[in-house]
């Protein structure tokens, strides 16, 4: 990874680029793929709203024109340091976190079918009976396109199918649109 580091109204310090550099090592060992970083240190002497006059600015650039940035400002050039890789570091995780999760959802599933065999109308939920022959729970709340109330035995339905705090349920019930019987 190419690191460019530069200072502005201010002499670069060897403990600061040290620091940058050691702080830059740590982000690319959690992150291979980093392909650019830089890092620019501002003294701000007309800096009226506050007595923050060290500035840090990170970035940092993946592959695929993913770039991160983080700016921050303090007293000291140490803590703007600190406080700018801590940002960066953060929103890096996040992206990969992202990245992850949707590399890992599956695929949408077709909605299964079935045939509602059993209804409890006080509780309001019911039984649904499976192709292949297992029953599946499904709550008035799943129901889509249809009322409890309209519900009979042998009312033919697509479900999805999640597994719920006792077991398999079904999720988003509807109607078995376009059969003829």
């Amino acid at each position: 990874m190419k690191v460019a580091i530069e200072s502005r109204n201010v002499g670069m310090t060897p403990r600061w680029k040290n620091e940058i550099e050691a702080r830059m090592a740590d982000l690319q060992r959690g992150c291979e793929d980093l392909t650019h970083g830089r890092v620019t240190l501002t003294k701000n002497p007309h800096h009226k709203k506050s007595s923050n006059v060290a500035e840090a600015l990170v970035v940092v650039s993946l592959p695929g024109r993913h770039t991160f940035t983080a700016r921050k400002e303090n007293k000291t050039f140490e803590e703007a340091i600190r406080q700018a890789f801590q940002a960066v570091s953060l929103e890096l995780r996040k992206f990969r976190g992202k990245r992850a999760n949707k590399k890992e959802r599956p695929s949408p599933v077709p909605p299964l079918r079935g045939v509602i065999s059993k209804l409890f109308p006080k509780e309001q939920y019911g039984f649904i009976l499976k192709e292949g022959g297992s029953e599946v729970y499904f709550h008035k709340n799943a129901l889509q396109g249809m009322q409890f109330r309209e519900l009979e035995d042998g009312t033919q339905v697509m479900f999805n199918l999640e597994e719920g705090r006792k077991g398999p349920q079904a999720t988003v019930v509807s109607p078995l649109s376009g059969t003829g019987g």
